[in-house]
């Protein structure tokens, strides 16, 4: 009886389907010509724009009329360009909804009201009156009932109130090519049926959109919109990247009259990442938002006068450096230049340069000083006191251009000018004639001449100044690194020794005479810059989102807060992936904040719950992660005898996973020396892709790639090439994040015959040892 009640379940739901497409493809017919008859007006407008614009320049009145011609010419052809375009995107969200037009449907009983049936998609789609829903946009205040309640009493906000009900039905369907495959009602918020379907398949080279499979704690945090600060503590595999991704485009949608994509700024870990998630916001049908590194941000601060070395090199010297004196030291250099600590003695250093210490470089032309730094300085210092130092900085752009005009018209009269007057060609020359004869209009041969001599001498000194004044524009007269090594000429901090602080001091001073940037000078330095120059305007950022957020030092943190004043701020992060050698910031610590709300991922989605089991004993807390009921081999820990056993195994296994389908196989190494020398390797044999810090495409095949690269993202089969040579605190959290990148399958070669120290946390029924002989 059951059966047949689902199978005429099916039938009646498949109907619905087909009239939904069927409705779709009108639509569609009528935005083609609606396309048609808009790209004919385009053109059409493009083709004789000037032909219907009135020009006549002859009185003032005339003027203002051809202004107002051209204007309303300009603002019809935007209005329609702008509906061709609106029309061009519908287009594109109807063809994606004809393919699987929803994914969930509830039947919602409002008090007093009656039942609606709600069809939720990744999109809205309204019958041709736009009168009536077919399909709810899954962002909609109605469709929180599907991802929030099991049947029964159920509630969702409106912008006028809350709406209060009974949930009578939570239904899933898969479609595909508009093709019901299967339905199923469940209680919980999305049954295991869909995400088995789901989560079963093979990785992709994009991330994908999570909509119809997104879990309760999830949709917390997507409709989140209470904390100036949400923070998400998720472990490996959970969702939150994902479901912060989808969190911006629930927030586009709920304020798209206010907010658009290029006021939401995305912070990930490496380029490759944004190239792995940068489908999921058009595939919902939003323009993807603006997206960077920390590391790109900061260069972008500091400007190319400093070569800054980057947070893969930093880790890659910790990791490969055996001198345990300079490892140790440059140790102590980074915990501290990452903490608050260093930002106030940074802050107290700089409300001392409003009395005195301000640094400034010579203004110098062909080796002669214009503007000496004494003179800069006594300037500067002249200045009211009460006057911010970027507003002073300002006034002193402001003198100093002056003054350089003064010199450039006095240095018109040296005998550098006469020789390069000599060096001009002939369109020069034509150019001086024609302006001295404009500006002349007498018949006096000597004086014509003498005008168009002291016109060369302008020109001629005017380019050259031309760089001085756009030098003074710019501050580089400012002299930051004189005024950043002057901080570590001061007395050593209470929190290390007088040894300590001359070894730091010692480093970085030599480092900025080579004009170069340890990774944790950077921020510091950056910090400083933006103090005395002032900040760049960030207004226009309103939400910002930092991906491994653990990853940032609390100076790191504490500067991004500072630069973003105006804006809430999302962060995703997992204590058990903080790799990098400083504290983790101290925002993530903050749980009594009312300004932050903390959200806990404990469920692990990405990889089989064998994997799962395997990995939770290297984490925090390990033993609350809940692995996804999803089933598939265990671990294998493989000991080779050599190399060359090692390699041929390795190759058969690769071999055994692509016949079983699998699309993305990583071969995950240490360091970036080791994933070279692998690479160098298996090249000859397979084809095979290098992953490397510059490399900003994720494609699907075999990648060798450095654990700290593979950070966010996730590969059918994984394999640790040595995973015998973690060891110590410093690479716990690396060997962690390498072996949850798996989703289907993990195998870990161990080179030396034994098992790294961290095994002793795990649960030997949790993996599979082979020998390899």
């Amino acid at each position: 009886m059951t059966n047949n009640r689902e199978a005429l379940e099916k039938v009646t739901e498949q109907k619905r389907i087909d009239f939904v497409r069927n409705e779709m493809d009108d639509k569609l017919k009528l935005m083609e010509q609606d396309i048609h008859n808009i790209g004919g007006d385009v053109s059409q407008i493009r083709s004789n724009f000037w032909e219907d614009v009135t020009v006549n320049l002859d009185e003032p009145d005339d003027v203002i009329e051809t202004f107002t011609s051209i204007k309303q010419q300009a603002e019809l052809l935007g209005e329609r360009e702008r509906t061709y375009g609106q029309i061009h995107r519908q287009q594109k969200i109807l063809h994606k909804l004809k393919d699987t037009p929803y994914f969930g449907r509830i039947d919602f009983d409002e008090a007093g009201e009656g039942t609606e049936q709600v069809y939720i998609g990744i999109a809205s789609f309204m019958d041709k009156k736009n009168e009536t829903f077919y399909i709810y946009d899954w962002r909609a205040p109605i469709s929180s009932v599907y991802y929030d309640y099991s049947p029964g009493p159920a509630s969702y906000q409106t912008p006028s109130g809350k709406i209060d009900g009974e949930l009578l039905l939570k239904r899933q369907f898969i479609i595909r090519n508009g093709k019901l495959i299967s339905l199923f009602d469940t209680g919980v918020t999305i049954g295991d049926e869909l995400l088995l379907e789901v989560l079963g398949n093979n990785a992709n080279s994009m991330m994908k959109s999570i909509v119809a499979t997104i879990q309760k704690e999830q949709n917390q945090i997507i409709r989140n919109e209470k904390s100036r600060y949400l923070l998400v503590q998720g472990v490996a595999g959970s969702g939150k990247t994902s479901a912060a991704l989808q969190r911006v485009a629930y927030l586009l949608y709920k304020h798209r009259d206010t907010l658009k994509s290029d006021n939401i700024m995305l912070f990930s870990p490496n380029p490759l990442f944004n190239s792995y998630v940068s489908t999921v916001l058009p595939e919902l049908g939003e323009e993807n938002m603006r997206q960077s590194t920390f590391f790109e941000y900061l260069q972008t601060r500091i400007g190319k006068a400093h070569q800054v070395e980057d947070s893969f090199s930093q880790l890659e010297y910790l990791l490969t450096e055996t001198n345990t004196l300079q490892k140790e030291s440059r140790l102590k250099s980074i915990q501290f230049k990452s903490s608050v600590a260093f930002k106030d003695l940074i802050d107290n250093y700089f409300r001392a340069l409003h009395k005195d210490g301000m640094a400034f470089k010579d203004i110098v032309f062909r080796n002669k000083v214009f503007i000496s730094r004494e003179e800069l300085t006594r300037k500067f210092y002249e200045m009211e006191s009460h006057i911010s130092i970027p507003n002073r900085i300002q006034l002193l752009i402001e003198w100093a251009q002056k003054e350089m005009k003064k010199h450039a018209k006095a240095e018109r009269k040296q005998q550098w000018v006469d020789d390069e007057i000599e060096l001009l060609d002939k369109e020069e020359y034509l150019e001086a004639f024609h302006a001295a004869q404009k500006k002349n209009g007498k018949e006096d041969e000597f004086d014509y001449f003498d005008q168009e001599e002291r016109f060369l001498r302008k020109v001629i000194v005017n380019r050259h100044f031309k760089s001085i004044y756009v030098s003074i524009k710019k501050r580089r007269f400012i002299d930051i690194p004189a005024m950043y090594r002057e901080i570590f000429q001061l007395s050593c901090p209470e929190s290390l020794t007088e040894e300590v602080w001359r070894k730091i001091a010692e480093q970085t001073i030599a480092n900025l005479e080579q004009s170069f940037l340890s990774y944790e000078d950077g921020t510091p330095f950056a910090y400083l810059k933006d103090k005395i120059e002032g900040r760049k305007s960030t207004s226009g950022i309103r939400q910002v989102f930092i991906d491994e957020a653990q990853d940032y030092s609390d100076f790191q943190m504490n500067y991004l807060k500072e630069l973003f004043p105006y804006s809430k701020m999302t962060l995703l992060g997992d204590i058990n992936q903080a790799i990098y050698a400083h504290q983790h910031n101290e925002i993530v610590s903050k749980e009594d904040n009312e300004e932050v709300e903390r959200i806990v991922l404990m469920k692990s989605y990405r990889s089989t719950k064998e994997i799962v089991e395997f990995t939770r004993g290297l984490a925090v807390n390990g033993d609350l992660i809940e692995p996804f009921n999803r089933h598939g081999e265990k671990p294998k820990v493989i000991h080779a005898q050599d190399s060359t056993k090692k390699i041929d195994d390795l190759l058969i296994r690769i071999k055994d996973w692509q016949e079983n389908g699998y699309k993305t196989i990583a071969i995950i190494c240490k360091t970036i020396k080791e994933s070279s020398e692998v690479y160098e390797l298996l090249k000859k044999k397979i084809d095979v892709r290098f992953i490397q810090k510059g490399t900003t495409s994720y494609e699907k095949g075999i990648s060798v790639i450095p654990a700290y690269l593979a950070k966010g993202i996730e590969f059918d089969g994984v394999v640790l090439y040595n995973a015998s040579s973690y060891h110590g605190d410093l690479e716990k959290e690396l060997f962690y994040t390498a072996c949850t990148r798996a989703m289907h399958a993990l195998t870990m070669y161990m080179d030396d015959g034994k098992l790294n120290p961290y095994f002793d946390q795990i649960n030997q029924d949790t993996y599979e040892t082979i020998e390899v002989n």
